[in-house]
């Protein structure tokens, strides 16, 4: 009789950054150790205002699960988060809301425009919409769709994984960064 319950046979493990292996000990750079945790344990922040949002709750749901990887924790609190997710319309009354939440939250920090609306304003191209975050934030990746479906939700996300993994400890402190800062008048 065959077993109830199948095992996951094809398990992915995280790779090892480089560096110097041997017996009982492994050696590798600062950056891409603190690189490979940050890119682990990635607290997201949904800012969520419509569809898109929805399409967000089917992604941390059990048949997708994002807590796979490793965003286990949503906090609603911007300064426990590194990663905020923004989905759906944003009004230009939302726009000084939005970006006190963005301020509030401690460095380093990632932004996701998820959805049509939040990336150009989507099909609202009124008086009252804000057409694309980027007006008011710095973006990081941007994920189509109208909504988006809950892979292209977790693809974005893995980008955000690789950016973050590959990020430089020195890259907030750089002239570039700091120079993108000022041109959204964030000192």
């Amino acid at each position: 009789m065959a077993r109830p319950v199948q095992y996951n046979e094809k398990v992915k493990t995280v790779e090892i950054p480089d560096g110097y292996s041997g017996e009982g000990f492994f050696a590798t750079s600062f950056d891409k150790a603190i690189g490979l945790a940050r890119k682990n344990s990635i607290w997201p922040l949904p800012f969520a205002t419509s569809c898109c949002g929805i399409e967000f709750m089917a992604t941390m749901a059990s048949t997708y699960d994002m807590s796979r990887f490793g965003s286990e924790r949503m906090a609603f609190t911007p300064r426990q988060c590194d990663l905020l997710m923004v989905m759906g319309t944003i009004s230009k009354k939302m726009g000084p809301v939005l970006r006190q939440v963005y301020l509030q939250m401690a460095e380093p920090r990632w932004v996701m425009a998820v959805g049509a609306c939040a990336s150009s304003g989507g099909v609202f191209d009124t008086y009252s919409v804000l057409q694309g975050i980027d007006q008011v934030i710095p973006v990081d990746v941007y994920v189509p769709g109208c909504p988006p479906r809950p892979e292209a939700i977790i693809d974005g996300f893995m980008r955000i994984q690789e950016l973050v993994g590959q990020e430089s400890l020195r890259r907030r402190n750089s002239d570039k960064y700091k120079e993108l800062l000022n041109s959204y008048g964030i000192q």
